[in-house]
């Protein structure tokens, strides 16, 4: 099954619980695509895909210009998997395959 598809996800960040949409494009071992919450869209850099594995980074803006680097793995309908903010540390992040 691919991991290709967009993602109803919710990031437990230091400022709560923030909810996005993760859009992944897969060709072939690479994807593209952004995810979306109430702070904008943030662009999928460098993604990479090794089975159901993702790996990628986003260059946050606001509240302050940050790398994040992130992963996640992809069973089934769920994406769950941790998002590194640098010195603000990992935070969790899981969600479903929309229909």
């Amino acid at each position: 099954m691919s991991v290709e598809g967009a993602y109803d996800c919710v990031t437990k960040s230091p400022m709560g619980d923030q909810q996005s949409v993760l859009t992944v494009n897969v060709d072939g071992d690479t994807f593209t695509g952004t995810n979306a919450g109430a702070m904008g869209a943030l662009d999928i850099e460098d993604g990479k895909v090794d089975g159901n594995k993702l790996t990628w980074k986003m260059q946050m803006k606001v509240p302050m210009p940050m790398e994040l680097n992130c992963e996640a793995t992809v069973d089934g309908d769920t994406v769950t998997g941790t998002i590194n903010a640098g010195a603000f540390g990992s935070m969790a992040m899981s969600g479903t395959r929309q229909a």
